[in-house]
């Protein structure tokens, strides 16, 4: 790989960056209201599973005393 000069490669970071698709704010907006509608769901789901699983083991505990 070529050496390149602090400068150089600061200059190459500068253009590549202005080739970014930046999203606009609608879709930050749009797509942080999924992850987090998202997340809740995920949240929720794992929270009833706990519970369930937990039931089950406490009954097979008490089952063996």
């Amino acid at each position: 790989m070529a050496k390149v000069s602090p400068i150089q490669f600061f200059r190459q970071v500068k253009q590549e960056v202005k080739k970014v698709t930046w999203p606009t704010r609608k879709e930050v907006t749009q797509t942080s209201i999924v992850v987090i509608v998202l997340v809740a769901i995920a949240a929720t789901f794992f929270f009833f599973v706990d519970q369930i699983l937990g039931w089950i083991v406490k009954l097979i505990l008490d089952l063996g005393v």
